[in-house]
């Protein structure tokens, strides 16, 4: 089982949205994934696949291991989802060491885990349960200096970094370029996300893009990562695609 931390040195990069999707484009490529929400005071990753109102939450299986059975929801595609509680008295009573005795409790080929924003104990707790990290960031220097910071964290407890995810690529015109981001970070750059209106139309409906938009330009970098990280060489085209559609409606 590979356990991988999606982490950011701050919150509204989209690490949520990459999570979410990524774990669906792996379950697309016929693996077992689990996905789970480790931003324990702010979850989110439940609203993108519409288990925001779980009755059973890994706040509820942090206190009590034996409920982790009942707390992972099957969306489809397969994808494992085991969401956070959004119930402002399980935030404030939650013990985030717990995770790794969830961890040790499951069994697929992939574990995501959507790290809490920051640097702060939670998001510590997810990195110290996972074998890999995956850095998430924008391409705007604040972004990037908190990567950085992630990043020497990351190090510091020993974790291999897979490399660097850069999203929202394109949203200005004065944004950082990737070889850039790279001489910060010292880290290769992976994926590049365009900003895609789709996003955030899917997350608005409690879908996921990869499924409902798999064409979209966003969705096919994101395929395109999930590619990556299964050490395939094969990457979807987007001018393919955009021939094909074009065709289509001719």
């Amino acid at each position: 089982m590979r356990v991988i931390s999606v982490l950011s040195g701050k919150g509204g990069v989209g690490k949520t949205v990459i999570t979410a999707n990524l774990s669906a484009a792996l379950a697309k490529l016929g693996y077992d994934v689990v996905v789970l929400d480790a931003n324990l005071t702010t979850p989110n990753l439940g609203i993108h696949f519409g288990f925001h109102l779980a009755e059973i939450t890994l706040h509820d299986i942090l206190k009590d291991i034996d409920k982790l059975k009942g707390g992972i929801y099957i969306y489809p595609g397969g994808i494992k989802v085991i969401p956070g509680s959004l119930s402002v008295e399980d935030i404030l009573d939650v013990d985030p060491s717990n995770l790794s005795k969830v961890v040790a409790n499951l069994n697929s080929d992939f574990t995501l885990i959507d790290s809490a924003a920051g640097l702060g104990r939670e998001a510590i707790a997810s990195l110290s349960v996972c074998d890999e990290v995956l850095i998430i960031t924008n391409p705007d220097l604040p972004s990037v200096a908190d990567a950085l910071r992630a990043i020497k964290i990351a190090e510091k407890v020993g974790k291999k970094i897979i490399g660097v995810v850069l999203n929202r690529v394109g949203r200005t015109r004065n944004e950082l370029k990737k070889v850039d981001v790279e001489s910060v970070l010292s880290y290769p750059v992976i994926a590049q996300i365009p900003e895609d209106k789709l996003v955030q139309k899917t997350v608005n409906e409690r879908k996921l893009l990869v499924y409902s938009y798999p064409y979209s330009k966003a969705a096919i970098e994101i395929q395109n990562l999930a590619f990556r990280l299964i050490g395939s060489k094969y990457r979807i085209s987007p001018s393919l695609f955009d021939r094909l559609f074009s065709w289509i409606k001719l």
